[in-house]
């Protein structure tokens, strides 16, 4: 597949916690050669920061500054780190208070406007896969294939406790369950741009399929955008 024949494509990823959408959407990026974008990541570095300072996720007015004053950037390398006010904070904003705290953050309408705009900006340097909870709801609406990956509360739970037990992080099986309830709970009920699937996404169960198996699916579905564009 030639790079020019998809520069510009556009794949928005949505799904909840654990559905298996950074790590796909990492991989669909390299192989069709385009940026990735974790907004996720970026929602994370904000809750990070107003941590740090000792603000209360419960004063928006506080958050909501100390958003308006942060730099987060992301790295397109290989590496892919996440940069907040000069710090890399990748594996920081990992842990699991982060986790706890980035649903509330997340459903400020100040920070989500300030975070929205920097990731429209990110998908106007050229081809993107992003992924999130409202990239083809929200974010992107236009883009040219919309993905709503989906698994059972099991199943996320258990990845996302594999991913944070390989990371040292020293956490039960039952808090990572519960974490993910409530943040399914807050990301589905949030009056700003609640988790749901665009009503032209394509809906994939990842339960029981590998990683390959996941994207070889998508990348069949972004072929089939792509030769449409051509034809």
């Amino acid at each position: 597949m030639k790079k020019r024949q998809h520069q510009a494509l556009q794949i928005a990823l949505d799904g909840p916690a654990g559905a298996g959408k950074s790590t796909v959407a990492k991989i669909v990026a390299n192989r069709l050669q385009l940026f990735y974008v974790d907004t996720g990541a970026m929602y994370r570095a904000i809750a990070y920061k107003a941590l740090k300072k000792g603000a209360s996720m419960d004063d928006e007015a506080t958050v909501s500054q100390i958003a308006k004053r942060t730099e987060v950037v992301l790295d397109h390398s290989e590496a892919r780190r996440i940069w907040c006010d000069g710090e890399d904070v990748t594996q920081e904003i990992r842990c699991p208070e982060v986790s706890r705290a980035v649903p509330v953050v997340a459903a400020y309408p100040k920070i989500r406007e300030r975070l929205v705009e920097l990731q429209r900006m990110e998908a106007k340097r050229g081809g993107v896969v992003m992924d999130g909870r409202d990239i083809g709801t929200h974010v992107l609406p236009e883009a040219d294939l919309k993905i709503f990956l989906t698994a059972t509360p099991e199943e996320r739970a258990k990845r996302r406790w594999i991913e944070l037990k390989k990371a040292g992080k020293d956490i039960s099986f039952q808090e990572v369950a519960q974490d993910m309830i409530q943040r399914d709970r807050v990301d589905t009920e949030r009056e700003v741009s609640p988790l749901k699937p665009a009503k032209d996404a394509i809906i994939l169960d990842t339960t029981g399929l590998s990683v390959e198996e996941l994207v070889a699916k998508i990348l069949v579905l972004a072929e089939e955008v792509i030769k449409d564009d051509t034809i």
